[in-house]
Order: structure tokens, then sequence, then C-alpha cells
């Protein structure tokens, strides 16, 4: 339909207003919540059905509302009103752009840039793996969940999260089953061992989504059968460089 050409548009200006709605009451948060799942449902079953391409609708769907999800999250645990703005002018950018982005690899082939919707996939999962594993860090002190339900959640969406890499970049489901296994297994005993550490949620959110960025893209260049050592030496350089800088530089909260 030609009204498809507006929804890349029409999304991030639903999301800003279901994210204000949440800000203003709080309370309302689970309508937030099902609202922008069902105008995400609906967009992306819209654009499978009018494009002529293989794709399904809700492995499209799966990366907004993951993203959607931690912004969430994590705006409820943040202090400054200011940060939460920012975070949800993060998201409405990041709606808009995949949408975009969604919208000219189905319907505009010609235009759509190689790489770009995998790109975009690879930051925006990046992000919402943070702002998730940061959520669930932040209700582990606030709330005082049990740990093995807060690592449970995890594995849930990192599994969600792995599928939408793996899948985006054309790697098969069934050669990708077991790697979003062991992806979830791993990042669950990394998740659980630095539950432990005296760190602030966002410190701790922040070293497992870098144990995350080198675990996945790992797998994903050895999926694609282009792992070799100057990506190896690439992910372990500057991932274990990453956590070695955020380990120094965070502060630590005494437990005493």
């Amino acid at each position: 339909m030609k009204y498809n050409r507006f929804l890349p548009l029409i999304i991030p200006i639903l999301t800003l207003i279901f994210l204000e709605m949440f800000s203003s009451k709080a309370h309302l948060v689970y309508v937030a919540l099902v609202l922008f799942i069902l105008a995400v449902f609906f967009t992306c079953r819209q654009f499978a059905i009018a494009s002529q391409h293989s794709e399904k609708w809700w492995d499209l769907a799966i990366l907004p509302i993951i993203f959607f999800i931690g912004i969430i999250g994590l705006s409820i645990l943040l202090p400054s009103a200011s940060l939460v703005q920012f975070l949800f002018a993060v998201c409405v950018i990041f709606q808009y752009l995949y949408f975009r982005s969604v919208y000219s690899y189905l319907f505009k082939p010609k235009k759509y840039r190689f790489g770009t919707l995998e790109n975009l996939s690879s930051y925006g999962n990046f992000l919402a793996f943070y702002f998730i594993a940061s959520t669930i860090y932040g209700l582990q002190v606030f709330v005082n969940f049990d740990v093995w339900l807060l690592v449970l959640i995890l594995v849930f969406f990192t599994a969600l999260i792995v599928y939408q890499v793996l899948w985006v970049n054309k790697i098969e489901r069934k050669r990708s089953i077991l790697f979003i296994l062991l992806a979830c297994l791993i990042l669950a005993e990394i998740a659980w061992a630095a539950s432990f550490l005296t760190l602030s949620f966002y410190i701790l959110g922040l070293l497992t989504a870098i144990c995350y960025y080198i675990l996945i893209g790992l797998t994903r260049f050895y999926l694609l059968n282009k792992l070799d050592a100057k990506v190896i030496k690439y992910y372990l350089i500057f991932g274990f460089g990453s956590l070695l800088i955020v380990m120094l530089t965070a502060k630590w909260i005494s437990t005493n």
C-alpha cells in the first residue's frame, strides 16, 4: 500500500508518544509497551506482506521491540530526567534509522546500501544488550531480586538478540541454534559472576555488554567463514582492552 513509505516516520513519532506517556505516568508502562509492540507488529507484517522478500515479519520486529524494552527498563532506574530524555531521543532516532533501512532493503533495493541493515543491527543489538543488562543489575540492587531469576531473564533476551544478529547476517537457523545456546550459556555464566562484583549497575552492564560484543563478533565471523587471525586479534585487543580500561576507571563500591 502507498502508506507503507510513511511507516518509517510514523513509528518514531509513536515511539516518542508512548515513551512520554510512560514518563509522565509511570503506571502506564505496560500500556506503552503493548501499544508499541502492536505498532511494530503491524508495521513489520505490512512490510513483509507488501514486499517480494521472504523475510518473516517477526524477524524484523525483534530488534526494535528489544531496544524499546531496554530503554524503558533503564529509564526507570535513572535518577536524572535529562538522562531519561536523552535515552528517549536515542530510541526515537534508532527506530527511525532501523525502519528506514528495512523499508529501503525491502522496497528500494537499488537505493539500499549493502550492509546498512547488518551494521545498524550490530550497533543496535549491542546497545539493547547493554540497556537490558544494566536494567537487570539495577533490579538486583534496588529490588533485591534473586540472581538466578535475573540471569534467566537475561538469557531470554540474549537468545533473541543473538538470533537477530545471525538472522540479519543471513546465517541459516539450523546452523545457528547451537551457537545461540552456547552464547546464552557463556553470557549467563559471565553475568552471574559479574553480579558478585561491587560495581554500579551501569558498569556491570557495560562489562557484560563488552563480553557480548567479543563473543558475538567472533561467532558471526566464524559462521560467515570470515574468521582469520586479523579479526581475532582485533576483537581480543579491543575487547579485553576495553574491559581493562573500564575496570581500572570504575569506582568500586564498598560492600561494608
